[in-house]
């Protein structure tokens, strides 16, 4: 069931989106050669609860396997839910998707960017710009009247109109008092997919995964980090939007494009 949200709620999910922002400023700044993603994971869960929230992934346990970390750190071939690591250092060349979440009095918030770590190839770096840009023509599409449809497709044609892929197997949603709700946002709409009509107080997480190669992907031992089933790159990027009467507030925003 899609819930909408009032005024008082969706003030406190700007609270929880601008600690999500804020956090991941300060890993962004944080990543350099030669640092762990475990040492990452451990900056984030610090800054959130510093700031009065508590982290939203660490114990999700949708299936058989718990999230044990606070954020997610996927590396180049890695697309999602890549588990931070003591023995997994940046290195230059290095492509790094940080995925993040708070939940603050009974609210969440979600927002995830993709990095490169010092030169990147051209290719990559083409790869997280399309990433990117497709997430705003996604969040363009979010007003009232529209559909998920509006949404999805503005991904898909600008991922695939680049040459590359858009990953299936995962969506955005709703966010409000529960990380994942409904509806699901996908990235990428065929015919007979539900496509409900965007009203006013609804709040979606929107997320292109864009890869390199193919759009398949694999699942490792851990049961949480998704790869290409290419081995070649994957770039994520997000944001939690509301539909309001004047269009898409971007509550995971800092500035103009963040």
């Amino acid at each position: 069931m899609i819930t909408l949200k009032n005024a008082d709620e969706l003030a406190l999910m700007r609270k929880a989106n601008r600690i999500v922002a804020e956090v991941l400023v300060e890993l962004v700044a944080a990543a350099k050669v030669g640092v762990s993603t475990l040492e990452l994971d451990h900056l984030a869960e610090e800054l959130t609860r510093k700031k009065g929230a508590i982290p939203a992934f660490k114990g999700y346990k949708p299936g058989d396997v718990e999230y044990r970390h606070s954020l997610c750190v996927s590396i180049n071939e890695e697309i999602v839910h890549g588990i931070p690591r003591a023995g997994r250092k940046l290195k230059s060349g290095d492509i790094v998707g940080l995925d993040f979440g708070v939940s603050y009095k009974g609210f969440f918030g979600d927002s995830a960017r993709t990095i490169a770590i010092g030169p990147v190839s051209a290719e990559a770096e083409r790869l997280m710009k399309v990433t990117r840009d497709s997430l705003y023509a996604a969040i363009d599409q979010v007003r009232v009247g529209n559909r998920i449809s509006d949404v999805a497709l503005a991904v898909q044609h600008m991922a695939e109109g680049a040459g590359f892929s858009v990953v299936t197997e995962f969506a955005g949603h709703g966010i409000g008092r529960r990380l994942h709700e409904d509806p699901q946002v996908p990235n990428y709409f065929r015919a007979g997919m539900r496509n409900p009509r965007l009203q006013e107080g609804m709040v979606l997480a929107i997320e292109p995964m864009v890869n390199q190669g193919v759009p398949y992907l694999e699942i490792l031992a851990d049961g949480w980090t998704a790869v290409t089933a290419d081995g070649k790159l994957s770039a994520h990027f997000e944001h939690s939007v509301a539909i309001t009467e004047n269009g898409p507030e971007i509550l995971s925003q800092l500035g103009q494009h963040a």
